[in-house]
């Protein structure tokens, strides 16, 4: 979707869920829906041609007739009726490898859209692995419902009511024995296949949280060796084996309960339409062939509705799938773009707050009536303890929240006018833990202009002092990083994060302790570099490292979430206030915290 504001937004109840991206391929699943029609009624016409064929042999209609000839209409049928079957279920099943896949991508694409409008918060509350599952969960779970209901159970209603017009065609009484045991055998199916339901998602809870105890073990093996502790993390993990087992015995002994109720209703419907249509031949009221079509009937009713109970579980456990999904994924949008958002026109990069009051909890506010001009071009530091309101700040310019009440403007611009990614377009922000992608070097730092050149993209790396080490691995810019860039030392990530946001160009840099992981001397070479960009841009410099700021335009002093000074590092120094005994406090240009000063985990 390349238009990241037109949002396609799914239906929230599965049933909707399901029907929406059915509809969305109408000739598709109609003509699946035909196929499978006449795949399953041509499967049980064969019945009648056998008959037939049995109905003469037994009557001695062939015996004074050139067999060839007087078989061929009965054998072209059955023949027929064969290659029919074969035709249209492989029809059916090309028709769905045409469509599935395209579905498929469909539904992930317009899931995986919606999620990414979700605000940061959202995401501090769910795992980054979890909501890749519910994507997965959501998209399987309704192609394995249309698989079912189109492959698996129309076929069987087709069969049972073709059935029951050859039945009744031959013998009223045989029509309506079916009828009952049809009736009765999918109304216990439906009712206890809810139960079984219940618990088979016991039974997956269960295991699903042992997985997840196997893997939280696994994350944490060196503390577990460090600490000898091998032999208790066993001992932690067979009490949810122990569960898990429990619910899984539960769950199979009800199916096996269910199996058990389907093999004795199989042996009803065999036995008594066998029964009753040797009565019905014995008082003259059916032939031989028709004899012989009911019993043919009695087996393929039974193979066929065997999957019926099965079909009813895992049609409930998909749509539990799918409801887990949809609850998940398409909670509301905290955040969503105004309907009046306009593209942002940022050229010049002047920053105001006015008046404005956030917390990340409304009852315990960190800025009130807080108020900031930042002229275009301008460089400027924020400082002060954890806690103080640095990173709220700058999560407040980049919309990751929004505050209650004031505003703040870009340009004279209210930033909430403006729809959200065309303001992420007009900030480069290189932040402590740069967010680094399982690709190649290259496509990392092109990230910041995806447009950009091989010349373009090695310049960056260049005046970001990475293309040195880069040169340096096997594959150079080609060079795979890792998930999150783990391959890296924590400076190099780094500098790939510097190089991206030069490449991006944005009037407006930010800086959250972007140097943090860097040695001095590459601090010192990165700087010479950041200077040179940051001369026709508008600055903030988040950095506990005073020494990185001294030398910009404008500090702003953050306590308590108010500015408590305002100016040059020289100036700052001459105040003898709070920014002085910051200084004063320095251990090799770096802020030393007081271990009692309250931290905010939202804010840092």
């Amino acid at each position: 979707m390349s238009d990241v504001d037109a949002i396609t937004v799914p239906p929230k109840r599965p049933w909707a869920f399901v029907w929406h991206y059915i509809r969305l391929y109408p000739g598709w699943y109609w003509g699946i829906a035909l196929l499978q029609i006449g795949a399953a009624m041509t499967a049980t016409l064969m019945p009648y041609a056998i008959g037939r064929i049995t109905g003469a042999v037994s009557d001695g209609t062939w015996d004074s007739v050139d067999l060839r000839h007087a078989s061929l209409p009965a054998l072209g049928l059955l023949f027929g009726l064969a290659m029919a079957q074969t035709l249209f279920a492989r029809g059916a099943t090309l028709c769905m490898i045409m469509v599935r896949p395209q579905q498929k991508i469909r539904i992930i694409r317009e899931l995986f859209a919606y999620l990414q409008q979700h605000s940061p918060r959202y995401f501090s509350e769910h795992f980054a692995g979890s909501l890749a599952h519910r994507i997965s969960e959501g998209s399987i779970g309704l192609l394995e419902i249309t698989w079912s209901l189109v492959v698996e159970m129309l076929p069987i209603l087709v069969v049972l009511i073709t059935s029951l017009v050859l039945l009744t065609l031959a013998s009223p009484w045989l029509g309506l024995g079916l009828l009952l045991w049809v009736g009765t055998y999918g109304w216990l199916a439906f009712v206890l296949s809810r139960k079984a339901q219940v618990l088979a998602g016991a039974h997956a809870q269960a295991r699903s949280i042992t997985t997840g105890k196997i893997v939280d073990a696994v994350g944490n093996l060196n503390s577990i060796r460090l600490f000898a502790r091998q032999g208790f993390e066993l001992d932690y993990l067979t009490r949810y084996q122990t569960a898990e087992k429990q619910a899984a015995q539960r769950s199979f002994f009800y199916q096996e309960k269910i199996r058990l109720l389907q093999d004795s209703l199989s042996v009803v419907l065999r036995v008594g339409l066998v029964a009753l249509a040797l009565y019905l031949w014995q008082a003259g009221m059916i032939d031989v062939g028709q004899l012989v079509m009911v019993a043919t009937l009695g087996l393929m009713i039974v193979a066929q509705c065997s999957f019926l109970s099965m079909q009813f579980m895992h049609f409930f456990e998909f749509i539990g799938n799918i409801e887990n999904s949809l609850d998940t994924l398409l909670q509301p949008h905290e955040m969503p773009d105004r309907e009046n958002a306009s593209p942002a026109q940022i050229e010049k990069g002047s920053i105001h707050f006015r008046d404005v009051s956030f917390g990340y909890t409304p009852d315990k506010p960190l800025f009130k009536h807080f108020n900031l001009d930042i002229r275009a071009g301008q460089r400027v530091g924020i400082v002060g303890f954890s806690g103080s309101g640095k990173s709220t700040l700058l999560n407040l310019l980049l919309r990751a929240y929004d505050p209650q009440s004031g505003t703040i403007e870009v340009d004279g611009l209210d930033i909430q006018g403006m729809t959200q990614p065309s303001l992420h377009n007009h900030i480069a922000l290189i932040p402590q833990e740069p967010g680094l992608f399982h690709r190649s070097l290259r496509e990392n730092i092109g990230y910041g202009d995806v447009n950009a050149s091989d010349a373009q993209i090695i310049l960056a790396a260049k005046r970001a002092h990475a293309h040195e080490f880069i040169m340096q691995m096997p594959d150079g810019y080609d060079a795979l990083i890792g998930e999150r860039g783990v391959k890296l030392s924590g400076g190099q990530r780094q500098r790939i994060a510097i190089a991206r946001a030069l490449l991006k160009n944005a009037p407006i840099m930010v800086l959250d302790e972007a140097t943090a992981s860097l040695d001095s001397e590459t601090e010192s070479l990165i700087q010479g570099s950041l200077d040179d960009i940051m001369a026709d841009k508008t600055v903030l410099v988040v950095a506990h490292r005073l020494s990185t700021i001294a030398h910009l335009d404008r500090i702003v002093v953050l306590e308590n979430g108010q500015i408590v000074e305002d100016g040059n590092h020289s100036q700052l120094l001459e105040l003898r206030g709070v920014y002085y005994r910051l200084w004063q406090r320095q251990s090799d240009g770096v802020l030393n915290e007081s271990a009692d000063e309250k931290y905010d985990a939202w804010v840092s």
